[in-house]
């Protein structure tokens, strides 16, 4: 669902930092999906625009420099923003239009920090590995898309893992899967974030 324009001050709720930042909240395309949710599991605050609000004031508990925490927000900012396009009532789900895709082609007209781009496309990649080996018990499956995943994320898999960490320990979204990225991605540095 939608909500007005007019009920939201974006400004107020995300605290733009960046002439980046700044530029995303002004472009109407972007702000229709700051204000796309209703309340759901794993997302009790229901907008988009809440849900990155709770996930920048995770990113503001962290210890980094300053460079990692402004890519850590831009993520922030982007990363849902585009649920409300992806269309997941066909099957089998066409996975170029997940919303980080959608998300990440979007972004490329702002920036080409590869680091920023693909943590965007792959935000969820860690999620979708643990719900294919743990719930839907395709371990062979789901060690592969981890191994893929990993793969691209090598470079940065601690600016990855700060943004689960911080994108996880939001609403009332699920810990298991984070605990068991924990347990089962060596190389990483873990944080302590969420009450779990």
């Amino acid at each position: 669902m939608n909500h007005s324009d007019s009920l939201y001050n974006f400004t107020d709720w995300l605290s733009p930092e960046t002439a980046l930042e700044n530029a995303l909240l002004q472009d109407s395309y972007f702000r229709e999906g700051l204000l796309w949710g209703e309340p759901r599991f794993g997302h009790p605050e229901g907008l988009i625009l809440l849900h990155i609000h709770e996930v920048l004031n995770n990113i503001e508990k962290l210890s980094v420099t300053p460079l990692v925490r402004q890519k850590l927000r831009l993520v922030a900012y982007v990363h849902d923003t585009f649920k409300h396009k992806e269309d997941k009532n066909r099957l089998p789900r066409n996975w170029q239009l997940h919303h980080g895709v959608l998300a990440r082609k979007f972004m490329e007209q702002f920036t080409h920090d590869r680091q920023i781009l693909d943590l965007i496309e792959l935000h969820d990649e860690a999620y979708y590995s643990w719900r294919m080996i743990s719930v839907f018990n395709k371990k062979t499956e789901g060690f592969i898309r981890l191994q893929r995943l990993l793969n691209r994320i090598q470079p940065f898999l601690q600016l990855y893992y700060l943004f689960f960490k911080c994108d996880t320990c939001t609403g009332d979204k699920n810990p298991a899967p984070m605990k068991w990225f924990e347990t089962n991605v060596p190389g990483i540095q873990k944080i302590s974030l969420c009450k779990y």
